[in-house]
């Protein structure tokens, strides 16, 4: 039986990459208001973040398809996200490549296992938490105020660290744990 392919949980993933156009917008424009709406749309993409696992799994929609479009869209909005930031001079050149190629690492990966051993990776926790403090670090950029430049840097900082746990737990997870699988099988 094919499964549904437009679920609920698999349009807030999608229209957590679609954010991106009104931040874009937001963010090189001079509107009125626009730290409030940067950060309007930034706790909007986290919310879409947190509902779509939610509620695939109250809703018993967890699919496979979900398993791709969950971790691709974080990956894409938390990159593109970071693009934008640094191209307005309100992050560092050295956090977007530490994001991206972290991102590019686990999505050259999974593609990877995939080949290999059929299997689709999901996200883990640590991942999460690590996407939710590129949030917290993108929503702080996006309020731009001197007073909160430490808090800002200590959470640039501490998110990297946990997207380092995350990947290595990745890994861990993946490449030791289900590579080493198909050995002992034999």
């Amino acid at each position: 039986m094919p499964q549904r392919i437009w679920t609920i949980s698999n349009l807030l993933s999608v229209s957590r990459v679609l954010l991106l156009a009104p931040l874009a917008y937001v963010l090189y424009s001079d509107i009125p208001s626009r730290q409030a709406w940067l950060a309007a749309i930034i706790v909007l993409a986290g919310l879409t973040d947190f509902f779509d696992g939610f509620l695939a799994r109250k809703l018993h929609q967890v699919s496979e398809l979900g398993k791709i479009i969950d971790p691709l869209a974080d990956k894409v909005t938390a990159g593109g996200a970071a693009i934008l930031f640094v191209g307005a001079g309100l992050l560092p050149l050295w956090y977007l490549v530490v994001v991206v190629v972290r991102d590019l690492l686990i999505l050259v990966g999974g593609i990877y296992i995939k080949a290999k051993k059929n299997i689709i990776t999901q996200s883990n926790w640590p991942g999460k938490v690590a996407v939710f403090f590129i949030a917290v670090v993108l929503l702080l950029a996006a309020l731009d105020n001197p007073s909160l430049e430490g808090t800002r840097h200590f959470m640039m900082w501490l998110s990297v660290v946990l997207m380092g746990i995350s990947f290595a737990i990745y890994v861990q997870r993946l490449f030791v744990g289900r590579l080493s699988e198909k050995r002992s099988v034999r």
